[in-house]
């Protein structure tokens, strides 16, 4: 309950106090990109329950013909606006509505589409008994995620049995562990990781920590 009235209250503060940033990057992604502004796709959430998790648009607007859901490497899908949204980590703002209508809380498992949740459907049953979140450990451990996947001959393949696994690992661990502060503290070290300039040390010590690429 507690939990509830913290995602309502700091999502409605952050979307008015957001309001203007959000109107310049929908201008500066409709000014340099033909498509939406947002990006929708459904994931499963609580429950099992399907949603719409939201997005700053950041890839072309056909990508999903283009090639599959996910990102990896220096994927030409991506518009040039959208590799600034995604490394720092703006794209994901509008999530803050997905918060608002009870979609998804501010820490918890990160959401998926069905096709992994149904792959890991097991593991899911637990881990979709609290609402998904914005950020999660495993959200701070792969910060760079594509930069990891595009290291792997198949990365779809490396996403379904090498980085899944440990996602859904932390997830676990994340259940155990819960609590207000633990979620707070989560939430502070989302914010920073924002705030902290994408320079090459980030990324190298990100590549340092990637499984070795597929031969």
């Amino acid at each position: 309950m507690i939990k509830r009235a913290f995602d309502i209250l700091v999502a409605s503060v952050g979307l008015v106090v957001l309001a203007l940033p959000f109107a310049l990057v929908a201008a500066i992604i409709r000014l340099t990109s033909p498509g939406p502004v947002f990006f929708r796709q459904e994931r499963i959430g609580r429950g099992f329950q399907p949603f719409d998790i939201l997005k700053f648009r950041t890839m072309v607007p056909d990508a999903a013909r283009l090639g599959g859901p996910l990102t990896a490497g220096d994927d030409p899908r991506i518009t040039r606006i959208g590799k600034l949204l995604r490394m720092t980590k703006i794209d994901e703002l509008p999530q803050l509505v997905n918060v608002f209508l009870g979609d998804m809380s501010f820490v918890g498992p990160r959401p998926e589409v069905r096709r992994y949740v149904e792959l890991y459907r097991s593991d899911y049953e637990r881990l979709l008994q609290v609402r998904p979140g914005i950020t999660d450990l495993a959200s701070l451990k792969y910060r760079h995620e594509s930069e990891l996947l595009g290291r792997y001959a198949d990365p779809d393949a490396a996403y379904v049995n090498v980085l899944l696994p440990d996602k859904i690992a932390l997830g676990h661990e994340y259940l155990r562990r819960s609590s207000f502060w633990f979620d707070l503290g989560l939430i502070l070290k989302t914010a920073f990781r924002m705030a902290e300039s994408p320079g090459r040390n980030d990324q190298a010590t990100a590549l340092q920590t990637a499984p070795q690429k597929e031969t």
